[in-house]
């Protein structure tokens, strides 16, 4: 029986963005970063409770320093990813975040920026880009402000829109389809999801707008043999085939593990080695209990145990299913399983396709439709796994684009475009 190989997989449908390459990123290579001084970093983020933004940050930061930069965090203390910060060699000052109109962090930041003197400030959440203005303006110095956008949204307020450009020094977006959004806006007025509907431009300067990918742990992701351990956890045998769903479930829909469940219900039919998993934790968790029940689904789909590695996890499934029905910016865990070398089955909802290209192994499929995801996880428990060469094909596709070395070479290219202006 012959493997399948990397290059059958399927196209984005007509009509779907596929801008990967249309907007210009900032690369900037080992000699020329190299060549500049170094960059003294600032970094803002009041949440570091987990999630894609706090991963991505945390590991361009790790990056950066790698290169020879200083970086310091400012966030919470005693949170998941104020731990793994400090753990990661990243310096951690802790700040208020709550208070009367946030001064409190606008205070600490403006102390933080008077005894560092940073280069660049740079905020990854909407809630602080703010604050970071208000603490660059009032500390009396000039470092570069960078907002960075990891939403496939603009921010929600008009104020927001209309005068964030005008008062930082640059805006990055995570991809090109949030790109489009910040600079065109993204209209959707018949979508069954409201948040998809109506998505405003900024206003101001748009060419303040930047594309840097990355800020994966590739060392981490990686194809290895399936840890029997965690599968044996996760109650499989050798004989099944593991579909997952990797992600938060939270109301009123979570990522789309509803129609991952009928989709399931109908696959189960026809493939009794299948397995479904759903890997994560929300709030949604009962009523997704109850879809296995009602879909006579039990002892063949069921909620696992949130994943502290997800790397081993990755390789613990077969095919990585990804039925998002909201927003998706760039979803990390299409790039992760790629990494690893297994195969994704994905809507063509905004960001997916420009994550899904790079590697290209699997199949895109229309949202919201189950029989679509039905027919493509039949196709893919069918098909024989990839070999490891193969596999590690993928993963060197997927560090070429992906990389949180290659994502801190292009911020400190941008860094330094900046302060050379």
């Amino acid at each position: 029986m012959s493997r399948t190989t990397p290059n059958e997989v399927s196209s984005p449908p007509a009509g779907q963005p596929t801008c990967l390459g249309a907007e210009p990123v900032s690369y900037c290579s080992p000699q020329a970063s190299a060549a500049v001084g170094q960059v003294r970093v600032l970094e803002l983020n009041s949440l570091l409770t987990g999630g894609g933004t706090d991963d991505r940050g945390l590991n361009v930061a790790r990056g950066l320093i790698q290169l020879g930069h200083a970086v310091w965090l400012a966030g919470p203390g005693g949170r998941a990813y104020s731990q793994r910060a400090q753990a990661a060699g990243v310096p951690l000052h802790p700040v208020p975040t709550g208070g009367l109109l946030r001064l409190p962090l606008i205070v600490a930041l403006v102390r933080l920026l008077r005894r560092h003197r940073p280069d660049i400030v740079q905020a990854r959440h909407g809630r602080d880009y703010w604050p970071a203005v208000l603490a660059v303006r009032l500390s009396g110095l000039r470092p570069r402000l960078v907002l960075c956008r990891h939403l496939a949204k603009s921010p929600s307020s008009w104020f927001s829109r209309r005068y964030l450009l005008s008062v930082c020094d640059a805006m990055v977006a995570v991809s090109c389809f949030v790109a489009r959004v910040l600079r065109e806006g993204v209209f959707e007025p018949d979508s069954p999801e409201p948040e998809r509907r109506r998505r405003p431009p900024m206003r101001g300067d748009i060419r303040k707008i930047h594309v840097i990918y990355g800020g994966f742990d590739l060392d981490r992701f990686k194809p290895t043999e399936p840890p029997l351990a965690l599968r044996a956890q996760w109650g499989l045998k050798p004989q099944h085939f593991a579909f997952g769903v990797v992600g938060g479930y939270n109301r009123p829909r979570g990522k789309g593990q509803r129609e991952f469940l009928q989709a399931a219900a109908r696959v189960a039919e026809v493939l009794p080695q299948a397995r479904f998993l759903i890997i994560g934790r929300g709030n949604l968790g009962p009523v997704l209990e109850a879809d296995i029940h009602r879909l006579g689904l039990q002892g063949r789909a069921w909620l696992t145990p949130y994943c502290l590695d997800m790397a081993q996890g990755m390789n613990a499934l077969d095919c990585l299913v990804h039925p998002q029905v909201g927003t998706e910016a760039l979803p990390g865990v299409v790039i992760e399983a790629h990494a690893c070398g297994k195969p994704v089955i994905a809507t063509t909802i905004d960001g997916n396709p420009e994550a899904f290209q790079v590697a290209g192994y699997g199949q895109l499929i229309p949202p919201e439709s189950v029989e679509a995801l039905a027919a493509a996880m039949q196709r893919w428990a069918t098909r024989p796994p990839l070999d490891m060469p193969a596999r590690w094909e993928l993963h060197r596709r997927v560090r070429e684009q992906f990389s949180l070395d290659q994502a801190a070479r292009n911020y400190v290219a941008l860094y330094q475009r900046l302060l050379a202006a």
